[in-house]
Protein backbone atom coordinates (compact mmCIF):
# COMPACT_ATOMS: atom_id res chain seq x y z
CA UNK A 1 0.00 0.00 0.00
CA UNK A 2 1.49 3.31 -0.97
CA UNK A 3 0.83 6.90 0.45
CA UNK A 4 0.81 10.25 -0.87
CA UNK A 5 2.64 12.70 0.62
CA UNK A 6 1.46 15.84 0.86
CA UNK A 7 4.27 18.51 1.07
CA UNK A 8 4.26 21.39 3.47
CA UNK A 9 3.53 25.06 2.20
CA UNK A 10 5.97 27.13 0.83
CA UNK A 11 6.38 29.34 3.69
CA UNK A 12 9.11 32.19 3.98
CA UNK A 13 9.13 35.05 6.74
CA UNK A 14 7.75 38.30 5.16
CA UNK A 15 10.91 40.79 4.92
CA UNK A 16 9.70 43.92 6.79
CA UNK A 17 8.26 46.64 4.52
CA UNK A 18 10.25 49.69 3.40
CA UNK A 19 9.09 52.76 3.62
CA UNK A 20 8.71 53.38 -0.16
CA UNK A 21 6.65 50.08 -0.24
CA UNK A 22 4.20 52.11 2.41
CA UNK A 23 3.90 54.91 0.67
CA UNK A 24 3.31 53.02 -2.53
CA UNK A 25 0.54 51.08 -0.80
CA UNK A 26 -0.82 53.79 0.85
CA UNK A 27 -0.98 56.31 -2.24
CA UNK A 28 -3.13 53.35 -4.11
CA UNK A 29 -5.19 52.85 -1.34
CA UNK A 30 -6.21 56.62 -1.72
CA UNK A 31 -6.91 55.89 -5.14
CA UNK A 32 -9.18 53.32 -4.60
CA UNK A 33 -10.91 54.99 -2.34
CA UNK A 34 -11.70 57.55 -4.75
CA UNK A 35 -12.46 55.31 -7.14
CA UNK A 36 -15.21 53.58 -4.64
CA UNK A 37 -16.77 57.13 -4.14
CA UNK A 38 -17.01 57.60 -8.02
CA UNK A 39 -18.47 53.88 -8.01
CA UNK A 40 -21.02 54.58 -5.27
CA UNK A 41 -22.25 57.82 -7.09
CA UNK A 42 -22.28 55.77 -10.58
CA UNK A 43 -24.80 52.63 -8.73
CA UNK A 44 -27.22 55.19 -7.13
CA UNK A 45 -27.54 58.14 -10.01
CA UNK A 46 -26.72 56.40 -12.99
CA UNK A 47 -24.91 56.59 -16.54
CA UNK A 48 -25.96 60.66 -16.69
CA UNK A 49 -22.99 61.24 -14.02
CA UNK A 50 -20.95 60.57 -16.74
CA UNK A 51 -20.07 61.89 -20.64
CA UNK A 52 -21.40 59.12 -22.39
CA UNK A 53 -24.10 59.29 -24.58
CA UNK A 54 -26.55 57.68 -26.83
CA UNK A 55 -23.85 58.61 -29.55
CA UNK A 56 -20.85 57.45 -27.70
CA UNK A 57 -22.65 54.48 -25.22
CA UNK A 58 -18.31 53.24 -24.68
CA UNK A 59 -15.47 54.82 -23.70
CA UNK A 60 -12.78 55.24 -21.02
CA UNK A 61 -14.08 52.44 -19.14
CA UNK A 62 -14.96 49.81 -21.73
CA UNK A 63 -11.15 50.59 -22.73
CA UNK A 64 -10.44 50.16 -19.48
CA UNK A 65 -12.18 46.59 -19.98
CA UNK A 66 -10.36 45.36 -23.14
CA UNK A 67 -6.67 46.33 -21.81
CA UNK A 68 -7.56 44.43 -18.40
CA UNK A 69 -8.24 41.35 -20.53
CA UNK A 70 -5.54 41.63 -22.71
CA UNK A 71 -3.08 42.65 -20.12
CA UNK A 72 -4.02 39.25 -18.29
CA UNK A 73 -4.15 37.01 -20.87
CA UNK A 74 0.02 36.14 -19.87
CA UNK A 75 -2.21 33.25 -18.02
CA UNK A 76 -3.83 30.99 -20.47
CA UNK A 77 -0.29 31.34 -22.45
CA UNK A 78 2.11 30.40 -20.10
CA UNK A 79 -0.23 27.38 -18.74
CA UNK A 80 -0.70 25.92 -22.21
CA UNK A 81 2.89 26.16 -22.80
CA UNK A 82 3.30 24.66 -19.16
CA UNK A 83 0.92 21.83 -19.04
CA UNK A 84 -0.42 21.18 -22.45
CA UNK A 85 3.01 21.20 -24.12
CA UNK A 86 5.06 20.21 -20.92
CA UNK A 87 7.69 22.54 -21.09
CA UNK A 88 8.50 22.86 -17.45
CA UNK A 89 11.11 25.57 -17.56
CA UNK A 90 8.21 27.92 -18.28
CA UNK A 91 7.18 26.59 -14.65
CA UNK A 92 8.34 29.57 -12.56
CA UNK A 93 6.14 32.06 -14.72
CA UNK A 94 3.39 30.40 -13.97
CA UNK A 95 2.08 31.94 -10.89
CA UNK A 96 2.90 35.26 -11.93
CA UNK A 97 0.32 34.80 -15.49
CA UNK A 98 -2.39 33.04 -13.24
CA UNK A 99 -2.29 36.03 -10.54
CA UNK A 100 -1.81 39.02 -13.37
CA UNK A 101 -4.96 37.30 -15.33
CA UNK A 102 -6.67 37.23 -12.10
CA UNK A 103 -6.25 40.64 -11.47
CA UNK A 104 -6.84 41.21 -14.78
CA UNK A 105 -9.89 39.87 -15.24
CA UNK A 106 -11.09 41.08 -11.69
CA UNK A 107 -10.50 44.49 -13.32
CA UNK A 108 -12.38 44.17 -16.26
CA UNK A 109 -15.39 42.93 -14.04
CA UNK A 110 -15.14 46.17 -12.03
CA UNK A 111 -15.50 48.18 -15.09
CA UNK A 112 -18.35 46.43 -16.70
CA UNK A 113 -20.22 46.51 -12.98
CA UNK A 114 -20.01 50.01 -13.54
CA UNK A 115 -20.55 50.58 -17.50
CA UNK A 116 -23.39 48.24 -18.16
CA UNK A 117 -26.35 50.76 -15.96
CA UNK A 118 -28.29 48.67 -14.19
CA UNK A 119 -25.09 46.27 -12.22
CA UNK A 120 -28.33 44.56 -10.26
CA UNK A 121 -29.12 42.29 -13.11
CA UNK A 122 -25.29 40.98 -13.92
CA UNK A 123 -26.54 37.72 -13.32
CA UNK A 124 -29.66 38.01 -16.12
CA UNK A 125 -26.90 36.79 -18.94
CA UNK A 126 -26.30 33.60 -16.81
CA UNK A 127 -30.25 32.72 -16.65
CA UNK A 128 -31.49 34.12 -19.86
CA UNK A 129 -29.35 32.92 -22.60
CA UNK A 130 -29.32 34.92 -26.14
CA UNK A 131 -27.09 32.53 -28.17
CA UNK A 132 -27.05 34.67 -30.88
CA UNK A 133 -25.45 37.96 -29.15
CA UNK A 134 -21.54 38.19 -29.57
CA UNK A 135 -21.39 39.82 -25.94
CA UNK A 136 -23.45 37.30 -24.19
CA UNK A 137 -20.84 34.69 -25.42
CA UNK A 138 -18.28 36.76 -24.27
CA UNK A 139 -20.10 37.43 -20.75
CA UNK A 140 -20.03 33.78 -20.12
CA UNK A 141 -16.51 33.05 -20.98
CA UNK A 142 -15.11 35.97 -18.57
CA UNK A 143 -17.52 34.52 -16.00
CA UNK A 144 -16.54 30.71 -16.56
CA UNK A 145 -12.61 32.29 -17.03
CA UNK A 146 -12.58 33.95 -14.00
CA UNK A 147 -13.53 30.57 -12.35
CA UNK A 148 -10.49 28.82 -13.45
CA UNK A 149 -8.19 31.37 -12.66
CA UNK A 150 -9.70 31.70 -9.09
CA UNK A 151 -9.26 27.70 -9.03
CA UNK A 152 -5.68 28.08 -9.77
CA UNK A 153 -5.25 31.05 -7.73
CA UNK A 154 -6.25 28.91 -4.56
CA UNK A 155 -3.57 26.49 -4.19
CA UNK A 156 -1.19 29.44 -4.22
CA UNK A 157 -3.32 31.18 -1.67
CA UNK A 158 -3.35 27.20 0.46
CA UNK A 159 0.47 27.32 0.13
CA UNK A 160 1.08 31.10 2.04
CA UNK A 161 1.56 32.32 5.30
CA UNK A 162 -2.20 33.74 4.73
CA UNK A 163 -3.33 30.08 5.66
CA UNK A 164 -1.19 28.63 8.21
CA UNK A 165 -3.62 28.81 10.35
CA UNK A 166 -5.95 25.88 8.56
CA UNK A 167 -3.71 22.61 8.91
CA UNK A 168 -5.48 20.85 6.05
CA UNK A 169 -4.42 23.73 3.53
CA UNK A 170 -1.71 22.59 2.27
CA UNK A 171 -3.88 18.84 1.69
CA UNK A 172 -7.03 21.25 -0.12
CA UNK A 173 -4.32 23.17 -2.53
CA UNK A 174 -2.16 19.88 -3.16
CA UNK A 175 -5.77 18.35 -4.37
CA UNK A 176 -6.32 21.63 -6.17
CA UNK A 177 -2.87 21.50 -8.26
CA UNK A 178 -3.97 17.90 -9.76
CA UNK A 179 -6.14 19.12 -12.15
CA UNK A 180 -4.09 22.45 -13.43
CA UNK A 181 -3.92 20.15 -16.55
CA UNK A 182 -8.14 20.06 -16.68
CA UNK A 183 -7.89 23.83 -15.58
CA UNK A 184 -5.47 25.06 -18.66
CA UNK A 185 -7.38 23.16 -21.55
CA UNK A 186 -10.51 24.55 -20.28
CA UNK A 187 -8.90 28.34 -19.73
CA UNK A 188 -7.07 28.33 -23.23
CA UNK A 189 -10.19 27.37 -25.09
CA UNK A 190 -12.37 30.22 -23.10
CA UNK A 191 -9.65 32.26 -23.96
CA UNK A 192 -9.67 31.63 -27.28
CA UNK A 193 -13.55 32.24 -27.56
CA UNK A 194 -13.89 35.53 -25.80
CA UNK A 195 -10.27 37.05 -26.77
CA UNK A 196 -11.29 36.42 -30.36
CA UNK A 197 -14.74 37.53 -29.79
CA UNK A 198 -14.16 40.98 -28.07
CA UNK A 199 -12.22 41.45 -32.15
CA UNK A 200 -15.38 40.18 -33.69
CA UNK A 201 -17.81 42.77 -31.44
CA UNK A 202 -16.38 45.61 -33.61
CA UNK A 203 -15.80 43.27 -37.08
CA UNK A 204 -19.25 42.71 -37.32
CA UNK A 205 -21.06 46.42 -36.76
CA UNK A 206 -21.20 47.17 -40.33
CA UNK A 207 -23.06 50.14 -39.35
CA UNK A 208 -19.61 51.50 -37.61
CA UNK A 209 -17.43 51.56 -41.06
CA UNK A 210 -14.29 52.10 -38.82
CA UNK A 211 -14.99 49.18 -36.87
CA UNK A 212 -16.35 46.60 -39.93
CA UNK A 213 -13.04 44.92 -40.02
CA UNK A 214 -13.02 40.82 -40.36
CA UNK A 215 -9.37 40.87 -38.91
CA UNK A 216 -10.09 42.09 -35.87
CA UNK A 217 -10.61 38.62 -33.70
CA UNK A 218 -7.46 37.33 -34.55
CA UNK A 219 -5.96 40.87 -34.26
CA UNK A 220 -6.84 41.10 -30.55
CA UNK A 221 -5.61 37.10 -30.16
CA UNK A 222 -2.42 38.13 -31.01
CA UNK A 223 -1.53 41.40 -29.48
CA UNK A 224 -3.24 39.80 -26.31
CA UNK A 225 -0.73 36.74 -25.87
CA UNK A 226 2.20 39.39 -26.78
CA UNK A 227 0.51 41.85 -24.42
CA UNK A 228 0.18 39.50 -21.53
CA UNK A 229 3.79 37.87 -22.02
CA UNK A 230 5.55 41.18 -22.14
CA UNK A 231 3.15 42.47 -18.90
CA UNK A 232 4.60 39.12 -16.85
CA UNK A 233 8.04 39.53 -18.37
CA UNK A 234 8.02 43.27 -17.13
CA UNK A 235 6.45 42.50 -13.74
CA UNK A 236 8.76 39.61 -13.30
CA UNK A 237 12.12 41.56 -14.47
CA UNK A 238 11.12 44.18 -11.69
CA UNK A 239 10.49 42.26 -9.28
CA UNK A 240 13.82 40.96 -9.57
CA UNK A 241 15.67 43.85 -9.55
CA UNK A 242 13.88 45.22 -6.19
CA UNK A 243 14.79 41.83 -4.62
CA UNK A 244 18.86 42.11 -6.31
CA UNK A 245 18.43 38.93 -7.33
CA UNK A 246 16.51 36.85 -10.60
CA UNK A 247 13.60 35.10 -9.12
CA UNK A 248 13.12 33.58 -12.51
CA UNK A 249 16.22 32.24 -14.58
CA UNK A 250 17.73 34.84 -17.05
CA UNK A 251 17.16 32.23 -20.05
CA UNK A 252 13.75 31.80 -19.02
CA UNK A 253 13.13 35.42 -19.66
CA UNK A 254 14.87 35.66 -22.87
CA UNK A 255 12.49 32.38 -24.01
CA UNK A 256 9.31 34.48 -22.89
CA UNK A 257 10.52 37.56 -24.17
CA UNK A 258 11.32 35.66 -27.86
CA UNK A 259 7.44 34.15 -28.09
CA UNK A 260 6.05 37.80 -27.00
CA UNK A 261 7.96 38.88 -30.16
CA UNK A 262 6.87 36.57 -32.21
CA UNK A 263 3.37 36.75 -31.30
CA UNK A 264 3.77 41.15 -31.84
CA UNK A 265 5.21 40.05 -35.34
CA UNK A 266 2.51 38.18 -36.59
CA UNK A 267 0.40 40.93 -34.93
CA UNK A 268 1.83 43.79 -36.69
CA UNK A 269 2.38 42.27 -40.09
CA UNK A 270 -1.57 41.05 -40.06
CA UNK A 271 -1.88 45.12 -38.54
CA UNK A 272 -0.04 46.22 -41.97
CA UNK A 273 -1.71 44.19 -44.46
CA UNK A 274 -5.21 44.75 -43.52
CA UNK A 275 -4.20 48.40 -43.15
CA UNK A 276 -3.20 48.27 -47.11
CA UNK A 277 -6.00 45.69 -47.79
CA UNK A 278 -8.47 48.26 -46.57
CA UNK A 279 -7.24 51.63 -47.90
CA UNK A 280 -5.47 50.23 -51.38
CA UNK A 281 -6.62 46.85 -52.48
CA UNK A 282 -10.20 47.53 -51.68
CA UNK A 283 -12.50 50.61 -50.67
CA UNK A 284 -15.52 51.31 -48.39
CA UNK A 285 -16.50 54.78 -49.01
CA UNK A 286 -17.77 54.62 -45.46
CA UNK A 287 -14.20 53.60 -44.01
CA UNK A 288 -12.94 55.92 -46.24
CA UNK A 289 -14.72 59.02 -45.23
CA UNK A 290 -14.37 58.28 -41.06
CA UNK A 291 -10.79 58.05 -41.12
CA UNK A 292 -10.41 61.16 -42.88
CA UNK A 293 -12.46 62.58 -40.19
CA UNK A 294 -10.12 61.08 -37.66
CA UNK A 295 -7.25 62.40 -39.29
CA UNK A 296 -8.27 65.57 -39.23
CA UNK A 297 -10.07 66.22 -36.02
CA UNK A 298 -8.40 63.86 -33.60
CA UNK A 299 -5.10 62.34 -32.25
CA UNK A 300 -6.02 59.35 -33.87
CA UNK A 301 -3.35 59.66 -36.87
CA UNK A 302 -0.43 59.87 -33.99
CA UNK A 303 -1.82 57.33 -31.42
CA UNK A 304 -2.10 54.65 -34.45
CA UNK A 305 1.20 55.14 -36.47
CA UNK A 306 3.60 56.40 -33.76
CA UNK A 307 2.30 54.80 -30.25
CA UNK A 308 0.72 51.31 -31.84
CA UNK A 309 2.70 50.74 -34.55
CA UNK A 310 5.96 51.79 -34.10
CA UNK A 311 6.47 52.43 -30.58
CA UNK A 312 4.09 49.46 -28.77
CA UNK A 313 5.12 46.81 -32.07
CA UNK A 314 8.04 47.70 -33.83
CA UNK A 315 10.53 48.69 -30.89
CA UNK A 316 9.33 45.78 -29.09
CA UNK A 317 10.13 43.25 -31.58
CA UNK A 318 13.62 44.86 -32.43
CA UNK A 319 14.30 44.74 -28.92
CA UNK A 320 13.09 40.81 -28.23
CA UNK A 321 14.44 39.60 -31.56
CA UNK A 322 17.82 41.02 -30.93
CA UNK A 323 20.27 38.93 -29.17
CA UNK A 324 22.69 41.84 -27.59
CA UNK A 325 19.76 44.35 -26.40
CA UNK A 326 17.72 41.25 -25.04
CA UNK A 327 20.64 40.83 -23.05
CA UNK A 328 20.06 43.67 -21.51
CA UNK A 329 17.57 44.12 -18.42
CA UNK A 330 16.55 47.82 -18.63
CA UNK A 331 16.35 47.13 -22.33
CA UNK A 332 14.08 43.89 -21.83
CA UNK A 333 11.95 46.26 -19.91
CA UNK A 334 11.11 48.69 -22.17
CA UNK A 335 10.29 47.20 -24.93
CA UNK A 336 7.49 45.08 -22.15
CA UNK A 337 6.55 48.74 -21.70
CA UNK A 338 6.05 49.60 -25.24
CA UNK A 339 4.46 46.31 -25.96
CA UNK A 340 1.88 46.72 -23.24
CA UNK A 341 1.41 50.80 -24.02
CA UNK A 342 0.47 49.36 -27.56
CA UNK A 343 -2.03 46.73 -26.94
CA UNK A 344 -3.75 49.18 -24.46
CA UNK A 345 -3.18 51.58 -27.11
CA UNK A 346 -4.96 49.66 -29.87
CA UNK A 347 -8.10 49.04 -27.14
CA UNK A 348 -8.20 52.43 -27.19
CA UNK A 349 -8.06 53.40 -30.70
CA UNK A 350 -11.08 50.60 -31.40
CA UNK A 351 -13.03 52.19 -28.42
CA UNK A 352 -13.17 55.56 -28.89
CA UNK A 353 -11.58 56.39 -32.42
CA UNK A 354 -14.12 53.89 -33.47
CA UNK A 355 -17.43 55.81 -32.03
CA UNK A 356 -16.79 58.99 -32.60
CA UNK A 357 -17.24 58.76 -36.38
CA UNK A 358 -20.84 59.26 -36.94
CA UNK A 359 -23.12 55.97 -38.13
CA UNK A 360 -22.62 55.62 -41.94
CA UNK A 361 -26.72 54.70 -42.52
CA UNK A 362 -27.42 58.83 -41.07
CA UNK A 363 -25.04 60.29 -43.97
CA UNK A 364 -26.16 64.15 -43.27
CA UNK A 365 -24.45 63.42 -39.76
CA UNK A 366 -20.89 63.29 -41.35
CA UNK A 367 -21.70 66.90 -42.05
CA UNK A 368 -23.60 68.31 -39.39
CA UNK A 369 -21.26 66.37 -36.72
CA UNK A 370 -17.93 65.51 -38.55
CA UNK A 371 -17.14 64.17 -35.31
CA UNK A 372 -19.09 63.31 -31.93
CA UNK A 373 -17.56 64.43 -29.02
CA UNK A 374 -16.03 62.59 -26.02
CA UNK A 375 -14.10 63.55 -23.29
CA UNK A 376 -14.12 61.22 -19.88
CA UNK A 377 -15.33 63.40 -17.11
CA UNK A 378 -13.96 63.21 -13.50
CA UNK A 379 -16.35 60.91 -12.07
CA UNK A 380 -15.11 58.41 -15.39
CA UNK A 381 -11.35 59.10 -14.60
CA UNK A 382 -11.96 58.53 -10.69
CA UNK A 383 -13.54 55.12 -11.10
CA UNK A 384 -10.47 54.22 -13.64
CA UNK A 385 -7.79 55.24 -11.51
CA UNK A 386 -9.16 53.00 -8.58
CA UNK A 387 -9.82 49.95 -10.87
CA UNK A 388 -6.07 50.55 -11.90
CA UNK A 389 -5.48 50.94 -9.03
CA UNK A 390 -6.70 47.68 -7.37
CA UNK A 391 -4.92 45.99 -9.46
CA UNK A 392 -1.51 47.39 -8.60
CA UNK A 393 -2.27 47.31 -5.20
CA UNK A 394 -3.18 43.26 -5.63
CA UNK A 395 -0.16 42.83 -7.58
CA UNK A 396 2.06 44.24 -5.00
CA UNK A 397 0.81 42.86 -2.44
CA UNK A 398 0.36 39.09 -3.72
CA UNK A 399 4.24 39.25 -4.65
CA UNK A 400 4.97 40.10 -1.53
CA UNK A 401 2.52 37.71 1.31
CA UNK A 402 2.14 34.85 -1.29
CA UNK A 403 4.94 32.30 -3.02
CA UNK A 404 4.55 34.00 -6.69
CA UNK A 405 8.22 33.08 -7.22
CA UNK A 406 8.95 30.18 -5.84
CA UNK A 407 12.27 28.61 -6.23
CA UNK A 408 13.20 25.30 -8.49
CA UNK A 409 13.83 23.24 -5.30
CA UNK A 410 10.81 24.33 -3.64
CA UNK A 411 8.45 23.64 -7.11
CA UNK A 412 10.35 20.26 -7.12
CA UNK A 413 9.68 19.35 -3.59
CA UNK A 414 6.40 20.39 -3.73
CA UNK A 415 5.20 19.13 -7.06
Amino acid sequence: MTTTTIHPPLIKPHPPMSRGLKIWIGFLSVLIVAGVVCGVLVFIYGLGLTNLSNQVPWGLWIALDLSAISLGAGAFIVSAVVYLLNIKRFLPMARVAVLGGFLGYSSAMFALALDIGRPDRFWHALVYWNVHSVLWEITICVVFYFTVLALEMAPVLFESRLFRWWPAAPKVGHFIHRFTGVFAVIGLALSLLHQSSLGATYGIVAARPLWYNPAMPVLFILSAAGGGLSACLFVTLLVSRLRGEYVVKREVLRDVATIAGAALSFYLYLKLWNWLAQNYYSSLPARTSGLEILFQTSPYGATFWWIEVLLGSLVPIIIFFTPRLRRSDWMLMLGAALAITGVVMLRWNTTISGLVVPLDWSPGTAYLFPRLAYTPNLIEIGAFAGIVSYALLGLTLGIYFLPIYPTEEELEAHH
